[in-house]
């Protein structure tokens, strides 16, 4: 009875997850993606584990049904494993137990004799190797003057410093200190507004007035005023050693863009409690 009920869940169970996935499939536009549909992947991992589990008990229980009927009818079975055993004896050239009085040596120690075996293929093989490896690391970076690590890491980063400008070239939805412009529409401030009291309240207060950080609502700027300035302060960080911590790991350009266009709107503002002026009064050049 337990065996027919263990049967029924089981098929219920891979019948209902298979339908549940491709269910899935069918709806999401992008199923296998961990990150929208973590679900998808938790489902489809259980169904391969319970079916690969499921056969594993059926060939042990099935190992198991053969071995106690050998017993039962008196048959010796072959030694397990033989093929490893062939596969370590071919690797490694050992001798039985049986066999070492043949590679004995004469002599002995208090006693302790030395047997004479011959060294593992598989160790003669990788000292070939390694010469090989030598003469060859010799000719390419001695003999042929090949580049060393610090060249390739230069040429390395070249490289990606050119597919990077290229990207950015390119790219036309990349905000960038160049290329930022001051968004006034409600919407986007509205989201710089969200941004700026999850991130930056904590030190410039809400409404700007300053508190670890500098005032944001006075003329007055550490590393000047501007979209493109605050931009660059909001992304790079403050000053080397103090200051604000760089957010562009963190935040978006499109985000930092919208968080220093709600700093801009705050000047002239008037805050509870308003920090006393620091750094430069800023004044805007005309283009």
């Amino acid at each position: 009875m337990k065996k027919y009920f263990q049967s029924t869940v089981y098929v219920i169970f891979v019948i209902v997850t298979f339908l549940a996935l491709a269910k899935s499939f069918m709806v999401y536009e992008n199923p296998f993606n961990i990150y929208e549909n973590p679900l998808v992947w938790i489902a489809l991992i259980g169904f391969v584990l319970v079916v690969v589990l499921k056969e594993m008990v059926n060939v042990i229980a099935i190992n198991k049904a053969k071995e106690l009927q050998n017993e039962k009818d008196g048959v010796v079975p072959e030694a397990e494993n033989l093929w490893l055993k062939k596969l370590l004896q071919s690797w490694t050239k050992s001798k039985d137990i049986d066999s070492e009085e043949e590679i004995i040596l004469d002599h002995n120690y208090d006693g302790i004799r030395e047997l004479d075996n011959t060294l593992p293929p598989w160790w003669v093989y990788m000292f070939y190797a390694s010469i090989v490896f030598a003469v060859v690391y010799l000719v390419r970076f001695e003999v042929l003057d090949g580049d060393n690590q610090i060249v390739e890491y230069e040429k390395e980063v070249a490289q990606a410093r050119m597919e990077i400008n290229k990207y950015k070239s390119t790219a036309t939805d990349l905000i960038t200190a160049e290329n930022v412009t001051l968004l006034t529409e409600e919407k986007d401030l509205k989201r710089g507004k969200a941004v700026f009291n999850l991130n930056c309240a904590s030190c410039h207060i809400a409404d700007g007035g300053g508190s670890i950080g500098p005032n944001l609502t006075d003329e007055f700027w550490i590393l000047g005023g501007g979209i493109k300035n605050v931009f660059t302060t909001i992304s790079n960080g403050g000053r080397d050693g103090k200051g604000m911590i760089a957010w562009n790991k963190t935040l978006k350009g499109d985000d930092i863009a919208k968080v220093a266009s709600y700093v801009i709107s705050l000047q002239g503002t008037t805050p509870a409690n308003p920090k006393a002026p620091q750094g430069e009064k800023w004044v805007e050049k005309e283009n």
